[in-house]
């Protein structure tokens, strides 16, 4: 399969979709500035969507602060759950049976299958070549179960995963910072999830479904959720649409060189904030880390949309200083 998405035409929508999981931290903001900047520099639509799909994580107070957080830190949007719009709901709980309708309509094409697979069994499947942490590549152990095999499994009490079958060719797109990205299928993980066995929708699914119906035109987000893409891609086009064209942006990494995640809560934004760093110093900080200014400085995501090219950000990720509380005080004393 080659996928090479182009440069998509005005207008431009772009989207912010944090999970609403815990807090958002530096990482979070970094990625949704640059978007921001991405979406607002070409004068296009931004959308906040509610990545909550996960039952046993997502809070609806979460979901309050996060939007708290971005208007503190002056990163607005036009359409979403506070607002509305015209291809809402923009929260994915409220859009279950939008993805069972996509779930039915890629099985009657014959493109799904049901894993019995247990988790301990997954684990001891011998890897694939695969990018990233995300696991093993699936090797389609369940892919030509017969349907007295399956009925048998489903008799022992077996609850099935349902997966959609790909294909094993190389996966080719276009990188906004990368330029063409060639991946194998095992790369990407080989045939994924749609569907849990617990009945929970995947990521896959409602991302690539949710950024069809929502037009989405351009994503931006974080470099390890790269080898997602080239599914996405799939599901965009066995349904008929037409991708987005996407940037995978560096992560930030703290001062040991570990990817941030909600687990750091001194780098929420919410604590620093009740510590008394200024939205103008975290904004100026990251905007001095992307190149926008020479050294740190106290800014507004409004002073660099004019001319922002998100191609230029350098592919290399951001390593916070051992002492980046201290100087975020610091510039927000100016």
């Amino acid at each position: 399969m080659d996928s090479t998405v182009h440069q998509p035409k005005a207008p431009v929508r772009g989207r912010l979709a944090p999970s609403p999981t815990g807090h958002l931290h530096l990482g979070n903001i970094w990625s949704f500035l640059l978007c921001w900047l991405d979406v607002r520099s070409a004068g296009g639509t931004l959308v906040l969507r509610m990545e909550d799909i996960d039952p046993d994580r997502s809070r609806p107070e979460y979901a309050e602060d996060i939007m708290r957080d971005l208007e503190w830190l002056g990163i607005d949007w036009d359409e979403g759950p506070d607002r509305g719009g015209p291809y809402g709901p923009y929260t994915q709980s409220e859009r279950l049976d939008r993805y069972a309708e996509v779930m039915d309509r890629l099985e009657s094409m014959g493109l799904t299958y049901p894993c019995f697979c247990t988790r301990k069994e997954l684990r001891s499947l011998a890897s694939a070549p695969h990018a990233g942490d995300f696991g093993p590549a699936y090797p389609g152990t369940c892919l030509h179960l017969s349907p007295a095999q399956r009925a048998a499994l489903v008799a022992e009490g077996r609850h099935a995963t349902i997966r959609l079958h790909g294909t094993h060719d190389n996966v080719s797109f276009t990188d906004r910072l990368r330029g063409t990205v060639t991946m194998s299928w095992a790369e990407c993980g080989g045939d994924f999830p749609l569907r849990r066995s617990d009945g929970v929708v995947s990521y896959q699914l409602a991302v690539a479904v949710d950024d069809m119906d929502q037009r989405i035109t351009s994503v931006v987000r974080g470099d390890d959720i790269l080898h997602c893409t080239p599914r996405q891609i799939l599901l965009h086009e066995l349904l008929g649409a037409t991708p987005p064209l996407y940037a995978h942006v560096p992560l930030v990494l703290d001062a040991q060189g570990e990817r941030l995640a909600k687990r750091h809560r001194h780098y929420e934004i919410r604590m620093l904030r009740e510590r008394g760093v200024s939205a103008q110093a975290i904004i100026g900080y990251l905007a001095a880390r992307a190149g926008l200014l020479a050294a740190p400085a106290p800014a507004r995501p409004q002073d660099f949309a004019a001319g922002f090219d998100i191609a230029r950000i350098a592919p290399v990720p951001v390593i916070l200083e051992p002492d980046i509380e201290d100087i975020l005080a610091e510039l927000s004393r100016r």
